[in-house]
């Protein structure tokens, strides 16, 4: 399929919006994500001489820019604004081939193993579901655990198709969509289980209620929300009681909370998440902490 076709179909999913899929019935259309043939984004460019690379060190170290999207890239005019941003420092974000699939491996080692730790929680919360969505899947490294723990309908969504082209070629059984929180484009009550790791704190406070309606919406009744998202602590407390408290993995977190590009972190945190979970309709299971994440898990009313 090319870019295209990509681009006319998903325009045509979103457009139809979640109340006509919910009345179709029908999932979203998975592209051949494998086999398709994505547009070069600026950073690309750079990595095709040696010469150029200057402009890709600048980037990174210099001030942050909207991200700008290849004309062909899938989905370009249905993207919201927030979601270009330079998120992590990355240049241009998450839409390039080459610094989407560095930061895939990286940033489990800047998390120093604790993200394997974190998506296995997810998944031992989602165990008893038949039926899962992560969204914001990133590089599907959980809807991948997801899928091998014995979930056979696992879908993972995510805005930047650079980062479903990975998740693809690495989970084949997986099925992955390009798709936004806020709109999945799926029927009601399609899911029994929703993952959603790291993805809050990178979505404005508006549209973050906006999203836990929707996961409302695609959950069955007693459906189950686990979330994952960077734990408050590193940013509340001083780096010496934090190297009091953690040693040097307090400190380590604590620099990494502030050396990253996180427009949204501090929005996330200042508002209650039990409280927005209840006004979506969710019931709070359990909320607990552990350097450096945040795990809570939510029932759908």
């Amino acid at each position: 399929m090319g870019a295209a076709s990509l681009q006319s179909r998903f325009e045509k999913t979103l457009s139809m919006g979640s109340m006509a899929n919910s009345l179709d019935g029908h999932d979203p259309p998975v592209p051949d994500w494998i086999n398709l043939t994505l547009p070069d984004a600026w950073p690309d460019e750079l990595f095709t001489s040696p010469l150029k690379a200057w402009r890709l060190l600048a980037r990174t170290f210099g001030k942050r820019r909207r991200v700008e999207l290849p004309d062909a890239m899938p989905g370009r005019e249905l993207l919201p604004k927030y979601i270009l941003q330079e998120f992590h420092s990355l240049p241009n974000g998450n839409y390039s081939k080459r610094i989407t699939h560095g930061y895939i491996t990286g940033f489990d080692r800047m998390m120093l193993g604790r993200m394997t730790h974190a998506r296995a929680r997810i998944v031992e919360s989602l165990q008893s579901c038949t039926a899962v969505l992560d969204v914001g899947c990133g590089g599907g490294r959980t809807a991948g655990m997801l899928r091998a723990s014995g979930i056979e309908d696992v879908w993972g969504m995510d805005p930047s198709p650079y980062l479903l082209q990975h998740a693809a070629r690495t989970f084949p059984d997986v099925r992955f969509v390009q798709g936004i929180a806020e709109s999945t484009g799926f029927p009601a009550q399609r899911f029994d289980g929703i993952s959603a790791c790291f993805l809050l704190h990178e979505i404005p406070p508006a549209y973050i209620e906006r999203a836990l309606r929707e996961f409302h919406r695609v959950l069955r009744p007693n459906g189950l929300l686990a979330i994952c998202e960077p734990s408050p602590i590193q940013l509340q407390l001083s780096p010496w009681k934090l190297l009091r408290r953690d040693g040097l993995l307090g400190w380590y977190f604590w620099s990494l909370a502030r050396l990253v590009h996180e427009p949204f972190v501090d929005a996330w945190h200042r508002r209650s998440a039990p409280e927005m979970l209840a006004a979506a309709g969710f019931e709070l299971v359990s909320d607990t902490h552990e350097m450096p994440v945040r795990h809570l898990l939510a029932r759908r009313l």
